[in-house]
């Protein structure tokens, strides 16, 4: 038991304020590295930034918030990393036991490292979705066979909308295959099948004609990139001759390209008697059969039926 005396001398409080002192050094020292964190993610982040755009990654709007999303999750990571670290120390100089907490800590660790294996693995992959910009919100791509809208990326899941409006949601660590439709521009491609009787050349002629015009009419000519690119004849067919082309879009904008341009094929090719090929079908009738060889195979198999 401590006296009065000697709760009087300043001995008696230098251990209390020696462990004060450190709790508040280590106090210190985690705001210090919670502000050092966040000023290191925040040059790393212009950084990224920059490399991205100058790798063509898209439109730096697009870019920052993206980097913002990846960033921000990395710092929350960090900064209760270092929280923890900081409350077991203070906990430790206010001469709390603490080896049961982090026995109980390396336990529930373990548990969770075994039933989040998933998880980390979604979170994973969804990092480096973000970062490597394999696809953006508002893209249009294909995931593992599912195609539709990019509606959300994040760290965890993906999200598609299709052209029914139904949802599918992809575990990023599921996810097998990404096909970009959109990504920097888009290409919509026509296969067009003339009949033989028709010259390819004329035909090809025609096509860009009718690309040339659309190229000049609003509200097309803003979504276009390049002048058609005919391929030339592409493929001889049984049916007919394959005509191959594509148009050079702004992302997302070459179905509304695509299916102008093959209203107005089929409106200008009628009119210049450039034929599709017609499918043909050849049916042989073989002539009736007459009464007396009807009766002369009825009388063959009632004896091959009574032989047998």
């Amino acid at each position: 038991m401590s006296t009065g005396r000697e709760m009087l001398r300043l001995e008696y409080y230098l251990p209390m304020i020696f462990n004060f002192a450190r709790i508040l050094v280590i106090l210190a020292l985690a705001v210090a590295f919670t502000l050092i964190v966040g000023r290191i993610l925040r040059g790393l982040r212009s950084y990224v930034v920059r490399m991205m755009l100058k790798a063509g990654g898209g439109s730096e709007y697009e870019i920052e918030k993206r980097v913002k999303t990846v960033s921000g999750v990395a710092r929350k990571v960090l900064v209760i990393l270092v929280w923890t670290v900081a409350s077991i120390m203070i906990l430790k100089e206010m001469n709390f036991d603490i080896r049961p907490l982090l026995a109980g800590a390396g336990v529930v660790g373990v548990a969770l490292g075994f039933g989040a294996q998933s998880i980390v693995k979604d979170m994973l992959s969804g990092f480096f979705l973000l970062t490597e910009n394999q696809i953006r919100v508002n893209d249009v791509a294909t995931i593992n066979g599912k195609s539709g809208l990019v509606e959300e990326i994040n760290l965890r899941t993906t999200v598609l909308r299709d052209e029914d409006g139904t949802v599918h949601i992809f575990p990023n660590g599921a996810i097998q295959g990404i096909s970009n439709l959109t990504r920097e521009y888009s290409f919509y491609l026509f296969r067009l099948t003339i009949s033989y009787a028709v010259d390819s050349d004329r035909a090809s002629e025609v096509l860009k004609a009718i690309a040339a015009q659309l190229a000049t009419e609003e509200p097309y000519k803003d979504l276009i990139l390049a002048p058609l690119e005919v391929m030339g004849l592409d493929q001889l067919t049984d049916t007919g001759m394959l005509i191959k082309a594509r148009f050079k879009t702004l992302p997302g904008k070459q179905w509304l390209i695509g299916r102008e341009m093959n209203r107005r094929i089929k409106k200008e090719f009628e009119e210049a008697h450039i034929d599709s090929p017609t499918p043909e079908q050849i049916v042989h009738l073989l002539p009736a059969m007459s009464p007396e060889l009807r009766t002369e195979i009825k009388d063959l198999v009632r004896e091959v039926i009574k032989e047998g």
